[in-house]
């Protein structure tokens, strides 16, 4: 009995695995390779964001003296570009930016980053801009040196 049921399975399974390779070739449609291939180059046209710079130094400021610097940009890629997020390293530092905005190839916008003066010393900050672009994110900086308010020299820093 038992051998009968196992000549029954592999008979079984040999007409399945036939079965399914016929099945599987036939079920390739030119119209889908079309739509397929059309897709992937579709998905080959990227965004790409090219900043003017990627790091501004706003010198020695006194501690507290709100500071605001713009970060310049192009879409040099062949898609719209679409910031979503732009976060910064601390509360300090602000970014204002076009959230969700479509940029077309070749059109360039503005990342404005506040920073109200607060730390001791050499001071640097990170500005993290999310994107649909390759890289999924750029990295702006900003820094200064940050003169306590009771050690300020008299008159305007330099």
């Amino acid at each position: 009995m038992k051998r009968i049921v196992f000549a029954f399975a592999i008979v079984g399974s040999l007409l399945v695995s036939t079965s399914c390779k016929e099945k599987a070739s036939s079920k390739i449609v030119a119209d889908n390779l079309e739509t397929a291939n059309e897709r992937d180059a579709v998905a080959k046209n990227l965004p790409v964001m090219s900043f003017e710079k990627s790091e501004h130094d706003f010198g020695t400021i006194i501690e507290g003296t709100a500071q605001e610097t713009v970060f310049k940009f192009t879409n040099t890629g062949n898609a719209p570009l679409i910031i979503t997020d732009a976060k910064s390293s601390c509360g300090c530092t602000v970014p204002q930016y076009p959230k969700n905005t479509p940029i077309a190839p070749g059109a360039s916008g503005e990342l404005l980053v506040k920073f109200n003066g607060s730390g001791k010393n050499q001071v640097t900050k990170t500005v993290t801009v999310t994107a649909n672009t390759q890289k999924g994110s750029e990295l702006l900086r900003i820094k200064a040196f940050v003169t306590p308010k009771d050690q300020a020299p008299a008159g305007p820093v330099k």
